[in-house]
This record gives C-alpha cells, sequence and structure tokens, in this order.
C-alpha cells in the first residue's frame, strides 16, 4: 500500500490530522492497535479549548458539537467550604470553552472518515516504523495472520503514550522527562443531572474532587484516591459518600446521585519526551506529552500539535516548503511546556499531598488566597485555561 502519510493511532489526534490533510487532497492511511468499539469505549476528558473547536470546524466536523456542546465562561473553585469562581469570559478577554465529551468528538471525527472513505484500519498488530531517516519510510503491520506494509512520506506517531512510535526513536536521540505523582483521579460516569452547570474543583483536606458533566443528563465526578486504590475497592455508595464530604455544603446538597455506567481511576503523570521529530517520524499527542487532567491539557495540547503539523504538511505538499516541518518540535515543545507548568501548578494548588509538611499545606492556602485578590492573577489563570494561541 503507498500513502502520502501514514497515521499509527486511531484516536481523536490521528483522527483530526487524517481528516484536515483529507480536506485538502492530501491522502493518508491511519493504523489502530484496537476495534473501532474499544476506541469508543474509552471515556475521557470533555473540556475543549477554543483553538480545538475551530480546528473541528475546519475539518467540518463541528456540527453537532456546536449543537450539542455547551459553552462555559466560568468555572467555580471550592476551598475552605466556601465557593469562588473563576470568570474566563472577563480575564480572558471574552473567551470560553465547550464541554463536549470526547467520545462523541471521537464518534463524529469517524462519521466524517466514513463519509469521504478515509482509510482506518483497525486491530493491527505488531506495527514497525521503518527507515525513518530515509526519504523512503515505510510502516509494516500484521492483520489476522497476513502480514502488511504502507510506504509513505511521512510517518505520523499518535498512538499514545505506550505506544511504539516514540520506542522508534533512538535512546542516544530521546530525552524524556517525567513526574509522577503520588495519586490518581477515581472517576464515576453517571446519568444523573450535573451538581453544578459549571465545573466545580474542589481542594479539601481529605483530598482534591472536581464535579464536571457531559450534558444535561449526564455527569461525569472525580475524587483523589492514593496511588494504590483499586477500582474494586470502591462501591458507587462510598464514591458518593466520599465525593460527599469533599464538597461545600452548598453544592453537597445538591448532588444527584445514581448507578456508575462507568467507573475507573487514571493515574496521575507529566510527561514530555524531546525531540518530537525524528528523521521522518512525527509525534502527536500523548506520544510525546502527558499531564495530568487537573487544567484540561491533554487532548487540547494535542490538538495544537495537529495544528503546527496540518499546517507544516501542507506548506510542504502546495508549496514545497519545509519550514514547518523543520520547526515542528521546537514550536510544539514550546507550547507542550507551558501546558506542562499550567497542569503543575493547577495539580499543586488543588490536590493533597501525602509527605505534605504544614508549610507545604500553608504555601497551597496562600496560593490560593492570593489568586482570588490578585487580577494579575486571574487572568493568567484564564488565559491558560481557555487555551494559549497557538
Amino acid at each position: 500500500m503507498k500513502t502520502r502519510v501514514c497515521i499509527i493511532g486511531g484516536g481523536p489526534s490521528g483522527l483530526l490530522l487524517a481528516q484536515l490533510l483529507h480536506l485538502q487532497g492530501i491522502d493518508s492511511v491511519v493504523l489502530e492497535r484496537q476495534s473501532r468499539e474499544h476506541v469508543l469505549g474509552r471515556i475521557r476528558a470533555g473540556v475543549l479549548e477554543h483553538g480545538f473547536a475551530a480546528l473541528m470546524r475546519l475539518a467540518r466536523c463541528g456540527t453537532r458539537m456546536d449543537q450539542e456542546g455547551q459553552i462555559h465562561h466560568g468555572f467555580l473553585i471550592a476551598h475552605e467550604g466556601r465557593l469562588d469562581r473563576i470568570d474566563l469570559h472577563k480575564y480572558s478577554a471574552g473567551s470560553s470553552v465547550l464541554v463536549y465529551g470526547q467520545t462523541e468528538l471521537t464518534r463524529d471525527l469517524y462519521a466524517a472518515r466514513e463519509r469521504m472513505n478515509g482509510s482506518v484500519i483497525h486491530d493491527v498488530q505488531a506495527v514497525q516504523p521503518q527507515g525513518l531517516t530515509s526519504a523512503s519510510p515505510a510502516v509494516t503491520y500484521r492483520i489476522g495472520q497476513e502480514l502488511a506494509r504502507v510506504d509513505c512520506d511521512f510517518v505520523i506517531g499518535a498512538d499514545g503514550f505506550h505506544g511504539v512510535s516514540r520506542q522508534a526513536i533512538p535512546p542516544g536521540v530521546l530525552k524524556e522527562y517525567e513526574k509522577l505523582y503520588p495519586f490518581g483521579w477515581l472517576g464515576l460516569l453517571s446519568r444523573t443531572p450535573p451538581v453544578s452547570p459549571e465545573l466545580v474543583y474542589a481542594k479539601h483536606p481529605r483530598g482534591f474532587a472536581l464535579c464536571s458533566l457531559r450534558s444535561p443528563q449526564l455527569s461525569r465526578y472525580y475524587i483523589q484516591v492514593p496511588s494504590s486504590e483499586r477500582v474494586e475497592d470502591w462501591s458507587d455508595e462510598a464514591f458518593w459518600a466520599e465525593l460527599e464530604r469533599r464538597l461545600p455544603r452548598s453544592v453537597a446538597d445538591k448532588l444527584v446521585t445514581g448507578a456508575a455506567i462507568e467507573k475507573s481511576i487514571a493515574p496521575l503523570r507529566s510527561f514530555v519526551a524531546e525531540p518530537m521529530r525524528y528523521g521522518r517520524l512525527f509525534l502527536v499527542g500523548d506520544a510525546a506529552h502527558i499531564v495530568p487532567p487537573t487544567g484540561a491539557r491533554g487532548l487540547n495540547s494535542a490538538a495544537s500539535d495537529v495544528h503546527y503539523l496540518y499546517h507544516a504538511l501542507l506548506a510542504h505538499y502546495q508549496n514545497g516548503d519545509d519550514t514547518g516541518l523543520d520547526g515542528y518540535s521546537a514550536k510544539a515543545l514550546a507550547r507542550v511546556w507551558k501546558a506542562q507548568r499550567f497542569s503543575w501548578w493547577m495539580t499543586n494548588m488543588l490536590h493533597s499531598f501525602p509527605d505534605a509538611l504544614a508549610y507545604d499545606q500553608r504555601l497551597q492556602d496562600t496560593e490560593l488566597a492570593y489568586l482570588f485578590s490578585s487580577e494579575a492573577a486571574l487572568r493568567s489563570l484564564a488565559e491558560n485555561y481557555v487555551g494559549l494561541p497557538f
């Protein structure tokens, strides 16, 4: 098989890039290790910055997002038994975020690839990028008992943290930065009305909590748990009771509980791989960087990678200009590290750390007090939360 761009990974990043390229006449093949049903079964974040929403519209995939997504002009931080609101619209020059579940977003991208007869191959095994420093790279894979090969101009690694793409970069070239947190987020999805029309981030001595939503009838809640915890250790009743303890009374009294549709624990990790380019291989999204979900930067950071790479490939094929490809890694990483800083700051300000000193706890309290006493601090938070410019 011959194509211009071979994309390893059929999540939202890979599908979005394939869709954008297709609309410009640049053909691609997407290889995905899992089945389509498995990909659509993943429950992930749902806070989209305006730049990501604009990319979806550019890809002609934004109709349902604009109809069903909820525009949020702010969010709430609960601390010391009270609620303070972050006015995103006021402190970010009129910007906002769009709440729309990643599962639905991925569903829209799959539908678009089907309408355009885009090539997405599922259930591939033994994927192996080859010849990445040559002018003619390739990707081999196995599907069932059959061996196959894709010859291409470029290979895009959008296959996540555990994928093969990053591993194809030699150890002497690749440098990795990582921070593991001693806790995770236990998340519960329920068919219940959200406790608040805006997200509620809660700082509590027992641990962090987040009240989020997917729609007016679908809620997503999280509580901080030790990294050693297992989902099996938590009944629905135990989850709801612990969540209620961590919320201010004014919020907890509105909480509607129900059976879990899905329940899982996500470990918290900060990770960056440099460079994001090796020869004809370009890394995108979780293959190159991961952030704690506290600041809603994960999927949005992947979107900026797609933005830079799409325009770079467009310039290459339409104008013979490789400036964007040559500068992709440096440009993408500059924004990635800003997202890392913001996510690290939000995580440290709102979570309980098991080894924290009394001094550390006082600094946390002071950080929040300063935030709500300074318009400059509020502008900084809002600017990062709605998304820095691409």
